[in-house]
């Protein structure tokens, strides 16, 4: 921390999904914080498309911004410039958040000094593997068995995952290369562990499709929390705002959602959530 610096406060938001223009118009009334981070956890725009402007509006709100893609950015969508996919696509978002000095997964991950005491900042991209799925259900089956219901994910069109065979592949070399990351931090500091999935299959618990959970993450990061020492985990995609305790530790769904899914006449402030962090003794090491 710079000489003069404050100790930051971390905000959350997650799926502002921007393509809609009652999203987009939103942000107008979005609220400054200059002293304080916020994590933008995912699915702000579909693929590239608006991210650029998005960034250049929310920076000069906050001390930082830190950046993790949702599955919606990753999307390649039909008859769009330059049309990249999977790898070269986030890649590519990769440099347009760092063009704006956000904070991205694939940045080394900075200890800050939170009002609460040093933590430190792990924004991760993970994705998604099918894993959570009932156990009578095959991976060869588990797009089937979602279509019956109508909850297949568009991802299955419009998200590749070149040059991996598969998605399932592509979250594996993601899950290993971060869990190396994360082993090698400093184990006596706390981490806030950030991800547009939830890291745990207990979390992943959508009410009106359920069975859409297998888009949803990945039985690789089950305990990391206990394993990396968190004391706090950020995370979106569900559209379902929520905090729920495990182990001591607050697993945090920040999103926004589509129009029909919040109140306007609240403004956007009123869903900036601020990161709550697991008491200092609770973190587990």
């Amino acid at each position: 921390m710079a000489p003069g610096d404050s100790p930051v406060r971390l905000w959350g938001l997650s799926d502002l999904h921007i393509s809609h223009p009652r999203n987009r118009e939103a942000l107008d009334d979005f609220p400054a914080r200059p002293d304080d981070w916020l994590i933008l956890a995912g699915d702000l725009t579909d693929g590239e498309q608006g991210l650029d402007w998005l960034l250049r509006a929310l920076t000069p709100k906050f001390r930082r911004l830190v950046w993790t893609p949702g599955n919606h950015e990753l999307w390649t969508v039909p008859g769009r410039e330059p049309g990249l996919r999977g790898v070269a696509l986030y890649e590519r978002l990769v440099g347009i958040a760092r063009a704006h000095g956000a904070l991205t997964p694939e940045d080394p991950y900075p200890v800050v000094e939170h009002r609460d005491g040093r933590v430190l900042i792990a924004p991760l991209f993970l994705l998604y593997d099918y894993s959570f799925r009932p156990p009578h259900v095959r991976r060869d089956e588990v797009v089937r068995w979602a279509r019956e219901t109508g909850a297949v994910c568009t991802d299955e069109y419009l998200l590749h995952p070149d040059p991996f065979p598969d998605r399932e592949s592509w979250c594996s070399v993601r899950c290993e290369s971060s869990a190396a990351r994360l082993a090698a931090c400093p184990p006596d500091i706390p981490k806030v562990l950030i991800n547009h999935f939830p890291l745990e299959e207990e979390h992943a618990v959508l009410p009106r499709v359920p069975r859409f959970t297998p888009w949803c993450g990945t039985r690789r990061t089950r305990g990391w929390h206990r394993r990396f020492g968190a004391c706090a985990v950020v995370y979106g995609h569900l559209h379902i705002r929520k905090t729920d305790w495990l182990d001591g530790v607050p697993f945090q769904e920040v999103s926004l959602g589509y129009p029909r899914q919040w109140d306007r006449s609240r403004g956007i402030g009123a869903y900036l959530r601020e990161v709550k962090l697991a008491p200092a003794d609770a973190v587990s090491r």
